[in-house]
């Protein structure tokens, strides 16, 4: 018996030290929240001054005094010029598009995850549930190897090993440079005095040299000390998808034990009372018909709070999960075109996306390969065709799959 327990608790140490798990649900959660962040910030454009810049109700000194009191992070706040805040915010949209590209994930990751936080912070009455979803997820997806699948950089590497098969290519120049100007800025910000706090002064040095030890790692010790790099690198990733999967678990579990203890939604008339109120009736006849039905309101209202309660219990059945799984993903849906909530139901669905099947993740990545394969062929005959690799030197040991995402 001993022994069995012995086997089979080496077998799940091996299981996630071995490699970064969920390389597919992470990526569709990186894709997912990029969007959400990219069509907001795109959707606001034309009132991100009243919302989150100079002419915001909330004003800087109101935002600053505020900022002071509850930690919270934003360069925003750095300086109260109109170019400021214009520069945070396309630089946050740019960020976001990175992360939905996958291009440098690991830099982009940071820089989504500063933009978010940043407008975010600045005016803090603005946002919804579906913010504080995304206010979790940016932060955790800089812990996780999201670039593994479905990213540019897995592109890049990819391509580099069918030129190089025998020789993994560390010289990146672009990644270099990026490192170096993105150290010239923090160094800045930290001299300048703009991060004052010291556990943000401490994330982003050690991110900043984290990524540097990794590249001199892949280059100079491709022997143990990359293996053990390799561990730690796979357990702080399958540790922080540990952690969004539970964040999952609990917001879904809180929201519906909360619901419970409601008068409107223990009668069943809950969902009626939002569908009548003019800042959610986007489709006034569909609100009508629904509300009209008493049956249908029940229904709504009960589904909800058992679908809520019910979905971390799911996680011990495949076949349950993955029914309580199109569920909800149907009624963020469904919130989205009858209360007007697109971006909140966009954060829940990519929130919700980290538990899907690998099975199904891979048929939709080809199907989208088929969508876009005419545009890929375009592209390839239009680019110039590549030069003839250079002999091999040295032979080094091959960075694993998980290096997609540095």
């Amino acid at each position: 018996m001993g022994g069995r327990f012995d086997a089979a608790l080496a077998r799940g140490i091996g299981h996630i030290t071995r490699r970064a798990l969920g390389p597919y649900q992470t990526a569709i959660v990186r894709i997912g929240f990029a969007t959400t962040v990219l069509l907001f910030l795109l959707h606001e454009w034309p009132h991100r001054h009243e919302m989150y810049g100079p002419d915001s109700p909330w004003g800087f000194d109101l935002a600053t005094r505020f900022v002071d009191d509850n930690g919270a992070f934003t360069v925003l706040l750095w300086s109260s010029s109109t170019a400021w805040f214009e520069l945070v915010y396309h630089l946050t949209m740019l960020a976001a598009v990175g992360m939905l590209l996958g291009w440098r994930t690991r830099a982009s990751s940071v820089l989504f995850m500063i933009g978010v936080l940043s407008v975010q912070n600045r005016s803090v009455f603005m946002g919804d549930g579906g913010d504080n979803v995304i206010h979790l997820m940016v932060m955790y997806l800089v812990l996780t190897r999201c670039g593994q699948v479905w990213s540019l950089d897995a592109r890049r590497l990819a391509r580099r090993r069918a030129q190089q098969p025998e020789r993994h290519v560390t010289d990146d120049p672009a990644g270099i440079a990026l490192w170096a100007v993105l150290g010239v800025l923090l160094v800045a910000a930290l001299v300048s005095g703009k991060i004052d706090s010291p556990v943000w002064s401490l994330f982003f040095a050690g991110m900043w040299l984290v990524h540097g030890y990794w590249w001199l790692i892949r280059r100079y010790a491709p022997g143990e000390p990359r293996i053990v790099s390799d561990v730690i690198g796979n357990l702080v990733h399958n540790a922080a998808l540990l952690v969004i999967m539970a964040e999952v678990c609990v917001i879904y579990a809180t929201a519906g034990w909360y619901k419970i203890q409601g008068s409107r939604w223990q009668d069943g008339t809950a969902v009626y009372y939002p569908m009548q109120l003019d800042y959610f009736n986007v489709w006034p006849e569909i609100s009508e018909f629904l509300g009209d039905s008493g049956l249908i309101i029940m229904a709504l209202t009960y589904g909800t709070v058992m679908v809520q309660v019910a979905f971390p219990f799911a996680l011990l059945n495949r076949r349950a999960k993955n029914v309580l799984l199109v569920v909800m993903i149907g009624e963020h849906i469904g919130i989205a075109v009858l209360l007007g909530l697109p971006f909140f139901s966009l954060a829940m669905i990519a929130m919700d996306s980290v538990f899907l099947p690998t099975a199904f993740l891979l048929w939709l990545g080809s199907r989208a390969r088929r969508v876009t394969e005419p545009v890929r062929r375009r592209l390839r005959r239009a680019a110039p065709a590549p030069a003839a690799p250079e002999p091999a030197g040295v032979t080094e040991a091959r960075s694993p799959a998980w290096a997609k995402s540095t």
